[in-house]
């Protein structure tokens, strides 16, 4: 058996300085949230740097790891810190049950922890043959085995074509399907390991053939992507003007969410044909890309896909009226308006003549 990584905290420095610009001072007051707790590295280096009268609130929805944070000679005692067991697209509610309406800064390191990775007993690696479990909270939900005890072959195509973006996900969903059949369903990482390998016909270099479809079940069985989206939608409508939004990702599928995600509220779509339009109020403003410093993935090659992108709130209220409006389908929508009013065209009816 390999021996158990040592836990860092990727992207420490940079994305707890990324809260808050120099002009905040070295004390910083209000209530900030740190989503992913983990292992708790950015959280207590963020109760390092906060001033006597401010509050970090931070969520996890793994038992483990609220109790890391609560229990033994790790626990963080400091009153200004609180810690929720929720998934962190529920920060936003969590904060309002706790007299929360604007927080001064959001942190949210995405994905699998190193703890998580390297209990066996989570399913999360091949790299020990385990129960096929890879739930983040151990509480509550379906398992990867039972997922793939119920889903038809193009449901689990899906899933490993979309969130693993795995060539061979046809042959690997009919050959999971066709085992249960026969009476032998997947239970452990072992033997899912086994049935991909012999799926797989071409392999990238320095890669297990698995990779890609643990990933995509795990992102699946925790609806990753979709507690992504969540967690940023609740950014827009509760960071105060100035507050900073830090997200630190770890694979395409949720850098390519966050990038857009804030390209869309930060950047004003010119349209060429109607050059005078009217602005549309943008609610973020775009501050950083960071990645890994060599020195850190050489220490921790785990670190050298991450990706931290910083965004900050602007004055702009926010309004569900506004958020919508930035949707990629309503600013194309308004593009085509204006220009035929630019043009001197009244917009076609529809089921009449134009």
């Amino acid at each position: 058996m390999n021996a158990p990584w040592q836990h860092h905290t990727v992207l420490l420095h940079e994305a707890v300085d990324a809260l808050w610009d120099e002009a905040a001072g070295p004390l910083p007051g209000g209530v900030y949230v740190d989503a992913t707790f983990g292992r708790g590295g950015h959280s207590r280096l963020i109760l390092s740097r906060l001033g006597p009268g401010a509050r970090l609130i931070a969520l996890d929805r793994d038992p483990e790891a609220i109790a890391h944070a609560t229990q033994g000679p790790n626990a963080i005692t400091d009153p200004r810190f609180q810690i929720v067991h929720a998934p962190f697209s529920s920060w936003g509610e969590v904060l309002r049950d706790l007299g929360c309406e604007q927080v001064q800064g959001i942190l949210m390191d995405i994905g699998v922890s190193s703890p998580q990775i390297d209990n066996p007993e989570r399913g999360f690696s091949f790299r020990f043959d385990a129960p096929l479990d890879m739930r983040m909270d151990t509480t509550q939900g379906m398992s990867a085995a039972d997922f793939l005890a119920q889903a038809t072959v193009d449901e689990i195509a899906e899933v490993i074509r979309t969130y693993g973006e795995e060539r061979f996900a046809g042959p690997i969903a009919r050959a999971i399907v066709a085992r249960r059949e026969e009476g032998q369903p997947l239970q452990t990482t072992g033997e899912l390991q086994a049935l991909v390998a012999r799926c797989v016909k071409t392999r990238e270099f320095g890669q297990d053939p698995a990779t890609r479809t643990f990933q995509a079940l795990r992102i699946q069985v925790n609806r990753e992507l979709g507690e992504l989206e969540d967690a940023l939608d609740a950014a827009l409508r509760m960071l105060a003007p100035g507050g900073r939004l830090a997200v630190i990702s770890f694979h395409s599928l949720e850098d390519r969410i966050v990038k857009t995600f804030i390209a869309r509220h930060s950047k004003e779509e010119v349209d060429r044909r109607v050059p005078f339009a009217q602005a549309r109020p943008l609610l973020l403003s775009a501050v950083a890309r960071i990645k890994p410093s060599d020195d850190e993935v050489s220490a921790n090659p785990r670190s050298r896909s991450a990706v931290l992108r910083v965004a900050e709130r602007t004055d702009v209220a926010w309004s569900p009226e506004l958020v919508a409006a930035a949707s990629p389908a309503a600013q194309r929508s308004a593009g085509k308006k204006v220009a035929g009013k630019a043009a001197g065209k009244a917009p076609a009816r529809k089921g009449g003549r134009k």
